[in-house]
């Protein structure tokens, strides 16, 4: 297979949600490109992480961010 057959990857789009008191810590979620995350897809263990990170936001957690993750890693902060 060449470069040409191969068709581009669509990128993947998360919701990041950042822990005030514990740099580098935080909560990533998969979503479309508007930041809506389908909570019917995610685990058990998922989904009660991400109720927990939007009740804790301005409390705990910041406002999340939306970014694009590309084929070759590199992440776009929307």
């Amino acid at each position: 297979m060449t470069m040409n057959d191969m068709t581009p990857v669509q990128p993947l789009f998360e919701v990041r949600f950042a822990e005030f008191h514990r740099a580098g810590r935080g909560y990533c979620f998969p979503c479309d490109g508007q930041g809506h995350v389908d909570i019917n897809a995610l685990s058990d263990r998922a989904r009660l992480n991400y109720l927990y990170a939007r009740a804790m936001v301005g409390r705990e957690i910041s406002t999340p961010l939306v970014c694009r993750q590309s084929a070759d890693g590199i992440t776009v902060y929307l």
